[in-house]
């Protein structure tokens, strides 16, 4: 190896320091480095596995058990099989026939759901939904948190809705790619019901410690954006993440949500 191509390798060894992006790979002749080739092709055994892995429902619910906010109640969507689930997202969104939620009124309502990826709730969920009750609990009232299977986004606002809370956090696996397959995001809706749609809702995504957004970090976002939206009356496109600008000055929440200066 040339002096040169050691300075490329260290270039290249310093920049994928800060991105899990494949840049850098190298080559042999005219194709990829074997290593590099088997790297990618456990990648996406990985994110596939993530998709089709069923979620551990009874130690999931075994440890959110232990956080002390209720019983986990057990729900599902139309969606029969992860086959179909995959093939209709519609059926996903949509609640079983048997589905019962009991009706709390809290202020609050959790969602864990498999999403399109069950591993990342079997890896990341009992600890992140630990984290958000520890930075809610005090100023707000709970309710008995819910695991989905088969379940999309939009089944949390059947589920909010019979629920009767006011603020629903819903957190689902994410869609796994050949970086991460083991993501998770917290969806925000103020005032849930069916009808609702992505432009009433609130994102928070790429969460997985240690190399994406930590617990902490995550729920800290969610407190802020739960509080602007109680005093905003509504979440999604008017309700902005404040969390980073409360050390410029005592601007309310509501205030700048709305814009105001």
């Amino acid at each position: 190896m040339t002096t040169n191509d050691v300075a490329v390798q260290e270039f290249w060894d310093e920049l994928r320091k800060t991105t899990q992006a494949r840049i850098g790979l190298g080559r042999a002749g005219n194709a990829l480095p074997t290593r590099r080739v088997l790297e990618l092709a456990a990648a996406h055994a990985a994110a596939r596995d993530a998709v089709h892995i069923p979620l551990d429902v009874e130690q999931l619910a075994a440890q959110v058990r232990e956080i002390g906010i209720g019983e986990p109640v057990l729900a599902t969507s139309r969606a029969t099989s992860r086959d179909e689930y995959l093939r209709r997202p519609d059926l996903g969104r949509q609640p079983s026939e048997h589905m019962a939620i009991p009706a709390s009124g809290a202020d609050i309502g959790f969602i864990l759901a498999d999403g399109l990826s069950p591993t990342a709730l079997n890896h990341h969920g009992a600890a992140l939904l630990a984290e958000l009750v520890a930075q809610l609990r005090e100023r707000y009232t709970l309710a008995p948190p819910v695991i989905a299977t088969q379940a999309r986004v939009g089944l949390g606002d059947h589920i909010g809705a019979a629920a009767r809370v006011r603020t629903l956090l819903v957190i689902i696996g994410e869609r796994p790619g050949l970086s991460v397959a083991d993501s998770l995001g917290i969806y925000l809706t103020h005032l849930p019901q069916p009808g609702r749609t992505d432009a009433d809702r609130n994102c928070i995504s790429n969460i997985h410690p240690p190399d994406g957004l930590g617990y902490v970090e995550a729920a800290r976002v969610a407190a802020g954006l739960v509080e602007g939206a109680l005093a905003l009356g509504r979440s999604g496109v008017d309700l902005k993440d404040t969390s980073r600008t409360a050390a410029l000055g005592p601007t309310s929440v509501a205030q700048l949500n709305q814009g105001v200066s």
